[in-house]
């Protein structure tokens, strides 16, 4: 009998530990993979749905049916994105050949600028990560070039079909009704040739940031090759212009994928890619965060525009008069006053080396955007609130949510190797980026 008793209690004692170890494993382990694989799938139909593809898959990137990506567009575009011999249309001499696209968008801050506002002609030094960029002191306000709103990321910009924050660059799909908009005289009217935004952005921006493609330039230097390969069909007294530069930086800026970060090596098979406390920060950026809702697709951007009452660009850093049309967002643009004081949603990859957020660089880090979309209270008194988004509600995260949350986005989506987009030379043999002296010296450029 007592040996009875022994067995029997053995027996519940193992039967109670191995379902605590099994319940114990299922907490930690099923949010690390299986849920978040799971509701990814019930989202989206797939994980693999939200894989960036390889940034020499140009069959595979999402292209303007107008402009097919080739080896040899992108190899163009590379170069002249960071050329800063184009900076020739300066407002004062000393800036000729100082500045180019990646002044704006370059590597070192996430293809956005490391300063509140990003200074093409007109800007002097660079510091590491474009942080110690200023006003030249023999520059006026006036007279540089900065724009009344933040610098968008060129990255995953594949991914969307209109460009900028009010979405004004593109002559197709989401532009499609806004015609009317594009007026004759201003950058807006490119959309007229029937790009889509990346194509139209890069076109249009040459003119806007004082670039320019000359002839005589291309013909001697390496760029004369360069333009005869990307575009072998025509003929050379088109080819070497504004129009096919354009596309050559266009082809070049959609290969600009964050295809390296881990969420995009889980995506693609790595389960250790992401730490145990990135993967919960995952599944609740795709759940309780309600994140994917605006930020979807691989890009993590979504093509929609909201109201999030964030403050326009303000403070004595800020160089330049914010016009109305600017503080209205994609009411700006398309006149309609139920589009005002909405925003186009940005991509989430590489902010960890960003300073300054929303289209005003209001906020200061990616842990007070979600703090700020967490408690949903505007900070900006003239956004109505019956122009706020229905999205822009609170999402009741705690402290330790919104932690984990900060981590996916800092952490999971940081691809560290985005230096690979940037050339190490140019073929003018001028300085990448910037030229001025004090940039040469940042860079060690002499």
């Amino acid at each position: 009998m007592k040996n009875l008793k022994l067995y029997s209690l053995i027996a519940i004692v193992t039967c109670f530990l191995n379902s605590c170890a099994t319940d114990h494993d299922d907490y930690i382990e099923r949010p690390s993979q299986s849920i978040l694989e799971e509701r990814l799938d019930e989202l989206f139909g797939s994980k693999e749905s939200l894989i960036l593809p390889a940034s020499n898959d140009y069959s595979g990137i999402p292209s303007d049916a107008k402009n097919s990506i080739t080896e040899a567009k992108v190899a163009l575009g590379k170069f002249l994105f960071h050329e800063t011999m184009l900076g020739e249309n300066p407002t004062k001499p000393e800036g000729k050949d100082t500045y180019s696209c990646a002044s704006c968008h370059h590597a070192a801050a996430g293809f956005q600028s490391g300063i509140l506002q990003g200074i093409g002609e007109g800007g002097f030094g660079f510091g590491a990560h474009g942080e110690g960029r200023i006003k030249a002191s023999n520059y006026v306000e006036t007279e540089i070039d900065v724009q009344p709103i933040r610098s968008p990321s060129v990255i995953n910009s594949a991914y969307q079909d209109v460009m900028l924050w009010n979405g004004q660059f593109g002559g197709v799909g989401t532009n499609a009704g806004t015609e009317a908009n594009w007026t004759a005289g201003t950058p807006k009217e490119v959309n007229n040739l029937g790009f889509e935004g990346v194509e139209t952005q890069a076109i249009a921006g040459l003119d806007v940031h004082r670039m320019v493609i000359k002839s005589d330039f291309v013909v001697n230097t390496k760029y004369k090759e360069l333009f005869i390969a990307a575009f072998p069909d025509v003929p050379q007294e088109e080819c070497f212009s504004k129009l096919y530069a354009g596309l050559a930086i266009a082809a070049y800026e959609r290969t600009v994928l964050s295809n390296e970060a881990p969420f995009q090596k889980w995506l693609n098979g790595d389960e250790s890619a992401m730490s145990t406390d990135e993967l919960k920060g995952a599944l609740l950026f795709f759940d309780k965060g309600q994140c994917y809702s605006c930020h979807s697709g691989p890009g993590l951007n979504g093509m929609e525009f909201h109201a999030l009452g964030m403050n326009d660009l303000a403070g004595e850093n800020v160089l330049t008069v914010i016009d109305e049309a600017t503080k209205k967002g994609r009411g700006g643009f398309t006149g309609n006053s139920n589009d005002n004081y909405k925003f186009k949603t940005p991509q989430l990859y590489n902010l960890l080396d960003v300073g300054f957020f929303g289209h005003g660089g209001s906020l200061k880090s990616v842990r007070d955007v979600i703090n700020y979309k967490n408690n949903a209270v505007a900070e900006n008194n003239e956004v109505p609130l019956s122009n706020l988004s229905e999205q822009f509600v609170p999402l009741n995260l705690t402290e330790d949510e919104i932690d984990l949350l900060t981590l996916f986005v800092e952490n999971s989506l940081y691809d560290p190797n985005l230096k690979r987009y940037q050339p190490e030379s140019l073929p003018s043999g001028n300085c990448v980026i910037n030229a001025d002296s004090q940039s040469s010296i940042d860079m060690g450029c002499m």
